[in-house]
This record gives structure tokens, sequence and C-alpha cells, in this order.
């Protein structure tokens, strides 16, 4: 290797490390937008549905977590003690609109004939979050 190139090499090193330690900071700092608004899905399947397409149901709905960005945030489970929901869905959004979007967004469209069949009742309910 001719000395030029090492001498640029040389050179470049600090720099290549600044940046990348500049990048750091900033992810470091750079505050995050906080989620404004949740959203709860509430589902009741027909009688009779097997216990594999429920989990197939749960497992399609996390999915959109990683399809539709809009979505910050997602968890969700099998109610207990609840005659009238099997199934419950907390999603988050930082902001209002980004809820329109999901629920207009063709995935989730996709997801909702894919499943609908399934369902005896849904209930949707939307809520600021207070801090």
């Amino acid at each position: 290797m001719s000395t030029q190139v090492k001498k640029v090499i040389g050179y470049s090193k600090p720099v290549f490390m600044m940046c990348a330690f500049m990048l750091i900071i900033y992810g470091a700092y750079t505050p995050s937008q906080t989620a404004e608004i949740q959203q709860i899905v509430c589902v009741k399947f027909k009688k009779d549905i097997p216990k594999a397409d429920i989990q197939k149901h749960l497992k399609e709905f996390a999915q959109l977590r990683n399809e539709i960005p809009q979505m910050v945030g997602y968890s969700a489970g099998q109610t207990f003690d609840s005659p009238d929901f099997d199934v419950m869905h907390h999603v988050t959004f930082r902001k209002k609109e980004d809820v329109e979007v999901f629920m207009n967004h063709p995935k989730y469209k996709a997801f909702e004939v894919a499943n609908k069949g399934l369902w005896e009742k849904t209930l949707v309910i939307d809520s600021k979050i207070e801090r």
C-alpha cells in the first residue's frame, strides 16, 4: 500500500469516528413523537370457531404493526371473565389522523375481509391518551 493511501486512511478514521459518534448522540437526544391516541378493538367470534383460527386472527393483526407505519404500539390478548368479547386489541397512534389512515389502509382492509366471516360482533373504542 502506498504512503499516500495510508495517509488518506489515517486522516479518514477520525472523521469517520466523529461522524458515527455524532449520529449516536443525535439518535439519543432526538425526542420521539409520543402516542396521543389509543384504539381498543374488541372481537366476539362466532360460535364453534376453532382456536387455530383465533390464533391466526391474533397473529395477522399483530403483523399489521410491521406493515402500517401509523401504528406506533400494539398489544392484544384473549379476554377472560367476559362473555361479551373473546379478543381485545390495543393499538396506539401518534395523532387522530393516523387512525383514519390505518382504518383505510389496504393491509387492514384485507385483514377485515379475511377475518370478518369469523366475527359475531366487534366494538371499536378510540380515546385520547391522558398524561
